[in-house]
């Protein structure tokens, strides 16, 4: 491979978006993603929801792949019953993300998890969620910030070796593990904040928080990285 590795990251499909004298249906990323993606040396590409059934050939075009944050998942994704507190769900994001994601795991392309990215990779092999907890999330659109400590030995420890503070935005979290995946960092109370597969299975990580919000790109530096 020569030049940036291609980075595809995961978008949304709203409708009655508005931009000039425009309001219309668009596929939508929050600019911080693809300017994160860049910092760190990649060509980020907007991957908006597609047949599941493309999904394989998606990936394949790709050097790494972003689920981004978004939505909650979807309940019957994991077997539970909807907690009022779940927002509406978002079918064909979840099955265009899930493809996606099985895809990559497939195909040993390196996957990096963002908060809901993280709690779909967990969904994804198997795991539940906790459909609501507080204080992750600082008000309705404000970002809030508290620290992360890593596991020693783990994917993420040799990222950041430090316990940092990071930009949250969550109500939900990991409550049983999906099959092989292991915690590599936790906040304060307990809660899950990076998962990962063993190095045997590709580099593959999830983070609860938004790096894409902070100052720093270490976390998808590295991702850049195995992709190249």
């Amino acid at each position: 491979m020569t030049g940036r590795p291609l980075i595809g990251v995961s978008t949304y499909l709203e409708t009655g978006a508005r931009w000039g004298v425009w309001e219309l249906e668009a596929a939508l990323l929050p600019a911080a993603y693809p300017r994160l993606v860049q910092r760190a040396g990649g060509l980020a590409a907007m991957l908006p929801p597609d047949a599941p059934g493309q999904a394989a050939a998606t990936v394949a075009r790709l050097d790494g792949l972003v689920i981004a944050g978004g939505p909650d998942v979807d309940p019957a994704r994991y077997g539970a019953e909807r907690d009022p507190r779940s927002g509406p769900p978002a079918p064909a994001r979840d099955a265009w993300e899930l493809a996606l994601i099985e895809a990559a795991l497939a195909a040993g392309t390196p996957l990096l998890g963002v908060c809901r990215g993280m709690q779909l990779l967990n969904v994804a092999l198997g795991g539940t969620l906790v459909q609501h907890l507080e204080g992750h999330t600082e008000a309705v659109g404000v970002f809030g910030g508290h620290p992360v400590k890593p596991v020693p030995g783990s994917l993420y420890a040799g990222i950041v070796p430090e316990e940092t503070t990071v930009p949250t935005y969550h109500h939900q979290a990991v409550d049983r593990l999906g099959a092989g995946l292991v915690p590599s960092a936790y906040a304060a109370d307990g809660t899950v904040e990076a998962v990962e597969l063993p190095a045997d299975r590709g580099w593959v990580l999830g983070v609860q928080w938004h790096p894409e919000m902070g100052e720093d790109p270490r976390v998808m530096r590295a991702l850049v990285t195995a992709a190249g």
